[in-house]
């Protein structure tokens, strides 16, 4: 059994509405937030699609990282300063057009650092075809984690 998230999925899209111009942009939304996972959702838009009709890279890459915040912030609470360190993204099938999904887990949350994992789905495959893998490292600011 998951532990409570120290922040709502309600909270967290408040503070992406606010304070996160991108996912704005992306229109990205948090559907699930809990200590264990972030799942978030960035629907297809035109102005996302890159030549060749598939979703452009820096739609997956916003995604992600706002995917890898959210579970984070599950955990510490409402810490806006934690920032992304470190974000890599390996490209693996081409998305159809269409909604993209970002399911989003801590691997090692420690006082100053948490590293993360997320696997982003299409809406248009099967649900299980992982189209980008990405890992990212955050900074978390002193005394933010108990």
């Amino acid at each position: 059994m998951s532990a409570r998230s120290q922040i709502s999925t309600e909270e967290f899209n408040q503070l992406m509405r606010e304070e996160l111009p991108f996912a704005r942009v992306f229109s990205i939304t948090a559907i699930q937030l809990d200590c264990d996972a972030a799942i978030l959702c960035a629907p297809q838009h035109e102005d996302s699609l890159r030549p060749g009709g598939t979703i452009s890279g820096p739609v997956m890459m916003g995604l992600a990282d706002a995917a890898l915040y959210a579970v984070i912030l599950a955990n510490i609470g409402k810490v806006e300063l934690a920032v992304t360190t470190n974000l890599s993204i390996n490209f693996l099938r081409k998305p159809a057009p269409g909604d993209l999904f970002c399911r989003a887990t801590i691997l090692k949350l420690g006082k100053r650092l948490a590293v993360c994992e997320a696997r982003i789905y299409s809406d248009a495959s099967d649900g299980e075809t992982v189209v980008a893998h990405v890992t990212g490292t955050y900074s978390i600011p002193p005394g933010s984690v108990g």
